[in-house]
């Protein structure tokens, strides 16, 4: 072949489709009865908006982003994550003037330039919920339920959700202290790219996935035990919404998530069985970014869930969707005359909302036959030049065998009872 997809996409192919109709199903189903309500920010902004919004130091900034110029010399990124997009959005949009918490939600295609791996893609397609101005624990609740609720009613067993506090802007900075001195007494057993961290980014130490630098992480202080007393606080009352509602969940002091903008909490949710990648979602709140980004002093929760994710761990765990329905009805035909009734009588019955196709070409009744049996179609109408100068069409039903000579002027009304 001459051309191919680019590494690091996908094409979507039919038999994949029902996955991607009952994902798109259940979000709609659910985040209507949660009350959040669809936007669609583009799918590309100014480059500063995520090297603010994200973080200078985060690898997506630093290595993963598809930045270009346009015509007009200005830097645009395509969104590699949809926080940022979704604040810009709520900013220039007036959203920030309704009444909190204002609850919103998306569904589209996010890009980043890493190593292609199961369930991770170059191009991949996000949901996406956002919760603007709302800090009572019970948000956090509310959202984690969002994601929780999607993967419950798609089937997945062994939901669990993995949880941590990243502390806020007066606590972190003295356990990040602690962190870099523990580090600096274990400078030859990490990886180059924390030895980086430990200057940059000393949080995102405990996000390493090298194995030489598990042994380190293991015995590194717990973020935990230096919250302030508003951190400390929040963290319990979601643990105690979280047993009210009997939602198992484990403390994961390694999780920090990879993105600069999150305070106290953050999560994932996991499902058993679904190989090493066991997280279907990630997200967490983040208190201060809405005012890095130029609007008021407003907490905002959120996450984000990959489709393709989703779909991959519904495989893995055998989990099928209904088949789309194929036609209902399939015209065949046999003369010009014949097919000439086809086309009138297949646009007759698509008007009525009846499912219908029409055999192409000139084919014999055998092979017309066929075709009707490899899509399944529950009738064929057969059309000969002799039956339409007669003023009727054979109808057969494919599941039983019988059929019926049925008068032109009465077919649609019969085939529609």
């Amino acid at each position: 072949m001459k051309y191919k997809s680019v590494t690091g996409t996908r094409d979507v192919l039919p038999e994949e489709q029902p996955y991607w109709r009952l994902i798109e199903k259940k979000i709609a189903e659910i985040t209507a009865l949660f009350g959040y309500q669809r936007v669609d920010p583009p799918i590309f902004e100014e480059t500063s908006l995520f090297i603010r919004g994200v973080g200078e130091t985060t690898d997506i900034v630093e290595k993963e982003m598809y930045t270009f110029r346009d015509k007009g010399d200005s830097s645009l990124t395509l969104r590699p994550e949809f926080t940022a997009g979704f604040i810009r959005l709520y900013l220039q949009n007036g959203l920030h003037m309704l009444s909190k918490p204002v609850k919103v939600f998306s569904v589209g295609p996010v890009f980043r330039y890493e190593r292609p791996q199961a369930g991770r893609f170059r191009q991949h397609t996000q949901f996406n919920v956002e919760a603007f101005g709302e800090q009572d624990p019970a948000m956090d609740l509310e959202v984690m339920s969002v994601a929780w609720q999607l993967y419950a009613e798609l089937g997945f067993q062994g939901l669990k959700f993995q949880l941590n506090s990243t502390g806020c802007p007066a606590c972190r900075p003295h356990y990040i202290e602690k962190l870099k001195q523990y580090y600096q007494t274990h400078l030859h057993e990490i990886c180059e790219d924390c030895k980086r961290r430990l200057e940059r980014n000393a949080l995102r130490l405990l996000d390493c996935k090298v194995a030489s630098c598990q042994p380190v992480i293991a015995t590194a202080p717990v973020i935990s035990e230096h919250l302030c007393e508003d951190c400390a606080t929040h963290f319990t009352h979601l643990r105690q919404h979280l047993d009210l509602l009997q939602r198992p969940y484990t403390i994961n002091h390694k999780l920090v998530r990879g993105l600069d903008y999150y305070t106290k909490t953050v999560f994932e949710v996991w499902a058993q069985g679904i190989g090493s990648q066991n997280a279907m979602c990630g997200g967490g709140r983040y208190d201060g970014l809405i005012e890095q980004l130029g609007g008021e002093p407003t907490p905002g929760i959120g996450f984000g869930s990959g489709i393709e994710r989703i779909i991959l761990s519904m495989k893995e765990q055998k989990l099928q969707p209904e088949l789309l329905p194929g036609p209902q009805i399939v015209v065949a035909h046999l003369g010009p005359n014949a097919e000439k009734m086809a086309v009138e009588t297949v646009f007759k019955l698509r008007s009525s909302k009846i499912p219908a196709l029409m055999t192409f070409g000139d084919r014999s009744l055998k092979s017309q036959m066929r075709e009707a049996n490899r899509l399944n179609a529950q009738f064929i109408i057969i059309f000969a030049d002799h039956e339409v100068e007669s003023g009727t069409a054979t109808v057969k039903n494919m599941q039983d065998g019988s059929q019926v000579e049925i008068a032109l002027p009465d077919l649609v009304s019969h085939l529609s009872k």
